[in-house]
């Protein structure tokens, strides 16, 4: 029997749209190039504008010309975000699969044009955005999936629920974790939204060789990179099942997966109540940005 996460040859009649946030790196990249590959359309959302004419040329390369639209925006901006879900409806009437991949490093607190902490904004709230933006024109699929990469089965980390915006305690480390926990509340309170037909995949890869480190200090970045060589999975490995969650949707409305494994829905942090009280929160702020 195949394995269903390891990317097949193209079916016609199975043909999907699928969008991908951070698409010009790592794994996102790696994602956006197989599936227009297999014969999909993609749209793949990123920062550089470089990064993007790289993958279209790729693409072209590998016999996939046209099948990736590349939209460039800053997602760490909540109406930047909002114009990538507006410009998404302009190119697709159903997306099939939203693979949510975008996330920077910062070893300095930074402040968007909109009042918010920027990795709390770029790797939590676009996705929440981009998420629930998309979801009517998820809905239309018959196979629609979310599938969000962060760290779920890690309990590291937390919600700073009195300092959202890490104004008082801000660590690069601390608002990576702060980021991911909020990802798995998320998905959480996504997946018990009422007639909800989208099935949502939280999913830790583990340490891959993926990702910009160019935020980073030049002695951090040589660090991991030395660490990579000896420890971090291949990014085709580590994308590969991401494949399989595409192809073929859990049938629960909510899976995790921590490299590889099932993680239990009992999880501390993948508390309802928190999840509950995420959203709220969440949506006061970006009301907020609305009005501020």
């Amino acid at each position: 029997m195949s394995d269903p996460t390891e990317p097949g040859p193209p079916r016609p009649d199975h043909r999907r749209v699928v969008v991908v946030s951070g698409g010009t790196d790592g794994m996102g990249r790696a994602l956006a190039l197989a599936r227009a590959g297999r014969g999909d359309s993609v749209v793949a959302i990123g920062s550089d504008r470089d990064k993007g004419r790289r993958l279209l040329a790729d693409a072209e390369r590998l016999g996939a010309q046209g099948r990736i639209d590349f939209v460039p925006a800053d997602l760490s901006s909540v109406a930047g975000t909002r114009a990538v879900i507006d410009r998404i409806g302009e190119l697709h009437q159903v997306v099939d699969a939203l693979g949510l991949f975008a996330n920077r490093q910062s070893t300095e607190r930074i402040v968007t044009a909109e009042g918010l902490e920027r990795t709390f904004a770029l790797y939590y709230l676009s996705r929440y955005l981009l998420g629930h933006g998309l979801a009517p024109l998820l809905r239309r699929s018959a196979t629609p999936v979310i599938v969000n990469v962060a760290g779920t089965g890690v309990v590291q980390g937390r919600v700073h629920w009195d300092d959202l915006q890490l104004e008082r305690r801000y660590r690069t480390i601390t608002a990576q974790l702060q980021a991911g926990r909020a990802n798995d509340l998320l998905g959480v309170a996504f997946a018990r939204s009422a007639d909800n037909p989208i099935r949502y995949v939280l999913y830790h890869p583990g340490f891959t060789r993926s990702g910009d480190l160019g935020p980073l200090p030049a002695p951090v970045r040589l660090l991991i990179r030395a660490a990579a060589r000896l420890a971090a999975r291949p990014v085709e490995e580590s994308v590969a099942p991401v494949h399989g969650f595409i192809d073929h949707p859990p049938a629960a409305p909510l899976t995790a997966i921590d490299r590889g494994k099932p993680v239990p829905l009992t999880l501390r942090t993948l508390d309802p109540a928190d999840a509950e009280r995420l959203a709220e929160m969440t949506e006061a702020l970006l009301d907020a940005t609305r009005h501020g």
